[in-house]
C-alpha cells in the first residue's frame, strides 16, 4: 500500500499587541468590483498580519490607529505571541551590550530549512512572518511514514565536517538526538557486482592506486590511464570548467564515469560534464589553479591529517525532518502555509509583499528575505533587479523521486543486505542511481522497526523527467526489479512510499559562482532585501543553514545602525 504523509500541526492565530522599530503602519483597503464579486486587499506590517493590532504614535509624531479583522483565523499559522525558547513574547529585547533594541519586521519568503533558519536567527530581534507555499514548513526536509515508522522524504543526513547545521540543531535543543550513521565503505554497483571504494578517495577521486587495483572498479586500461596523471604537464586552470572535463583530462574518462559521476549525482542529480568544478569541488579547483599533479596534491593533504577521521555526516533520531519542525516551533515567527508570494514592491519605508492563498492579502515589512527556490525568486526580483532575475531564471533544476520500501526481515529470501547501501554509475543504464539501507545505517530506525528492513532508492537525474512521470506503484515496481537484480531476491514489500521532488535540486553549471556574485551584487543595492537558499553557495543542509544565518545577521546589523 502506498502511503502519503502530510506532517504538521495547524497553528492557531492570536491577537497580540506589537511594536515595530519605526512603528510604521499603513492600511490600504481597496474594494474592487469584478465579475467574481468584491475583492478586499489589506496592506499591513508583516508582524500585524492576521491580528488585531493597536498602534499609538510613530516616530514621526503622527498618531495612527490600525484595526485588522479580515485575516484573523487564517489557517496553518503559528501564533506570533508564542514563546521564543525563553518563555516570553517577543517585543523589545536586550542587545549584547544590555541596551534594549526595538524590533523590526521581516517577511521571509520560503519556509524550507533556509527560511526557517533565518527566522530562528531573527527570533529575538524582529517580528517575523514566514510565507510558505506548501502545506507545511520544512521544504525538502519533510517526513513520511512506511510500515508504521517515520522516514525522511528528503535529506536524511547533514554534513558534519562544517559546523553550521550541527550547531543549529544543538542550539535548537536537538543536540542529544544527533546521531552518526553506521560506518561502512562507499559501495558502487558496477561491472555486474557491488564493489567497495578504497579509503582515501576525494569525491570519488582515488588517491591509493594500489588499493584501487584490487577492487575491479576500473578496467586495466582505466587504471593505466589514471597512473599516468603524475606525468602530465602542469597546466594551470584559468576560469571555470566542468568537473567532468577537468578530471577526464587529468585522470581519464573512466574515473569520471565510474567513480566521480555517481557521487556527484547523489548530491546534484546532475551530470559531471555540466557541473562547475569551482562550485562543486573548490579544493580541487584550487589545486588546478596552482597546476601540478592532482593526485600528488591530494595525497599530500591526506598525509597532513592525523588521528581518527571525524564523522562526515550526522542525522537525527526520528529523522532529519525534525530540524525544520523544531525551528518552526521555536523561532516565534508567524508561519503562513499554502500561501504564495505573488508580487514584491518597494515602499518608502521597506517592502510590500502581495500574497495569494487561503486569504489573499498583502504585507509590509522593514525587510524581506527571499529564501525561495531560484525559479520562484526570479519573478519577484525582476522589477527591482532584472539582471539578478535573469541569472536566477537561468539556473536549471533536476527533478527526482525517493522510493522507500519496507520488508519483513524473516520473509527476505536472501536475508538482509549488508552495508549502508550503494551507488550506481549512470553508464550502467539503471533507473536507480542510489540505494540506502536505512535500518542498517541508522540505529534509531532499526530499534523502531526491529522486524523490518527498510531501504530507500533514489531515481531521477537531470533530463530524466519521463521516468518520473510514472505512477507511484509503477515507479516502485521498477525500483524493486532493479534492486532485486543487484541484491538478489528481496521478497515482497509490506509497504512502500514515494516522495517526489519536482525541480528539487538546482544545478551548479559552469560559471555558477559568477552568476551568484552577479545576483548578490544586484541585491546588495536594494536596502532591506536578502537572498539565501540552495541556489547560491551549496545545496546541502549545512550550506543552506550558513547562508540563511548570514542573511539574518546582515538584516540585524543593518537594523541596529
Amino acid at each position: 500500500m502506498s502511503t502519503v504523509s502530510s506532517p504538521g500541526v495547524p497553528r492557531r492565530p492570536g491577537r497580540p499587541t506589537l511594536r515595530t522599530r519605526h512603528l510604521r503602519a499603513h492600511l490600504l483597503v481597496a474594494a474592487r468590483l469584478s465579475a467574481g464579486g468584491l475583492a478586499l486587499f489589506l496592506v499591513v506590517p508583516a508582524a500585524a498580519a492576521a491580528h488585531g493590532v493597536a498602534y499609538s504614535r510613530g516616530r514621526t509624531g503622527t498618531a495612527r490607529a490600525l484595526a485588522i479583522a479580515s485575516l484573523v483565523g487564517s489557517p496553518g499559522c503559528r501564533p506570533p505571541d508564542a514563546p521564543c525558547g525563553g518563555g516570553s513574547p517577543r517585543r523589545c529585547h536586550p542587545t549584547p551590550t544590555g541596551q534594549e533594541a526595538l524590533v523590526q519586521s521581516v517577511i521571509i519568503i520560503g519556509g524550507g530549512i533556509s527560511g526557517l533558519t533565518a527566522a530562528w536567527h531573527l527570533r529575538s530581534r524582529a517580528e517575523v512572518t514566514v510565507v510558505e507555499s506548501g502545506p507545511q514548513p520544512g521544504g525538502i526536509l519533510r517526513s513520511g511514514t512506511v510500515a508504521g515508522v517515520p522516514v525522511d522524504d528528503g535529506a536524511e543526513a547533514m554534513l558534519a565536517l562544517r559546523p553550521e547545521a550541527v550547531d543549529l540543531a544543538e542550539a535548537a535543543g536537538l543536540g542529544g538526538d544527533l546521531v552518526t550513521p553506521a560506518r561502512a565503505p562507499v559501495t558502487m554497483w558496477t561491472r555486474g557486482t557491488l564493489r567497495a571504494m578504497p579509503t582515501g578517495h576525494v569525491m570519488g577521486i582515488p588517491t591509493d592506486l594500489a588499493a584501487l587495483r584490487d577492487t575491479g572498479l576500473l578496467s586495466p586500461d582505466g587504471l593505466a590511464r589514471l597512473a599516468r596523471e603524475e606525468e602530465l604537464p602542469a597546466a594551470l586552470l584559468e576560469g571555470d570548467i566542468s568537473v567532468g572535463a577537468y578530471l577526464a583530462d587529468r585522470l581519464g574518462r573512466e574515473v569520471v564515469d565510474r567513480l566521480v559521476e555517481p557521487l556527484l549525482g547523489g548530491i546534484y542529480a546532475g551530470r559531471a560534464d555540466r557541473i562547475s568544478l569551482r562550485a562543486a569541488l573548490p579544493g580541487v579547483a584550487d589545486i588546478a589553479a596552482r597546476g601540478g599533479s592532482l593526485l600528488d596534491a591530494l595525497r599530500s593533504g591526506a598525509r597532513g591529517r592525523t588521528g581518527a577521521p571525524p564523522a562526515v555526516m550526522k542525522g537525527l533520531c526520528g529523522g532529519l525532518a525534525r530540524l525544520p519542525r523544531t525551528l518552526a516551533d521555536s523561532c516565534g515567527a508567524r508561519v503562513l502555509t499554502r500561501t504564495r508570494a505573488r508580487e514584491l514592491h518597494r515602499t518608502p519605508t521597506g517592502w510590500r509583499v502581495v500574497l495569494s492563498g487561503p486569504a489573499p492579502h498583502a504585507l509590509e515589512a522593514d525587510a524581506v528575505v527571499l529564501a525561495a527556490p531560484a525559479y520562484a525568486a526570479a519573478p519577484l526580483l525582476r522589477p527591482h533587479a532584472p539582471v539578478a532575475a535573469r541569472e536566477l531564471n537561468a539556473i536549471e533544476h533536476a527533478s527526482m523521486a525517493l522510493v522507500t520500501l519496507a520488508f519483513e526481515r524473516a520473509q527476505m529470501p536472501g536475508g538482509v543486505p549488508r552495508g549502508n547501501g550503494f551507488l550506481v554509475p549512470p553508464v550502467e543504464g539503471k533507473a536507480v542511481k542510489a540505494a540506502t539501507f536505512l535500518t542498517n545505517k541508522w540505529h534509531w530506525l532499526a530499534e523502531a522497526a526491529p522486524g523490518t528492513f527498510i531501504l530507500r532508492a533514489s531515481v531521477g537525474r537531470l533530463g530524466e523527467e519521463s521516468l518520473l512521470g510514472r505512477e507511484d506503484g509503477e515507479l516502485a515496481a521498477v525500483c524493486l526489479g532493479e534492486l532485486s537484480d543487484i541484491l538478489g531476491p528481496l521478497g515482497r514489500p509490506v509497504d512502500f512510499h514515494v516522495a517526489r521532488w519536482a525541480r528539487g535540486l538546482p544545478q551548479y553549471s559552469v560559471g555558477h559562482l559568477d552568476a551568484v556574485r552577479t545576483v548578490r551584487d544586484a541585491v546588495a543595492a536594494l536596502p532591506g532585501l536578502e537572498v539565501c537558499g540552495a541556489a547560491y553557495e551549496g545545496v546541502g543542509v549545512a550550506a543552506c543553514v550558513a547562508g540563511a544565518r548570514d542573511a539574518a545577521l546582515r538584516i540585524v546589523e543593518r537594523g541596529e545602525r
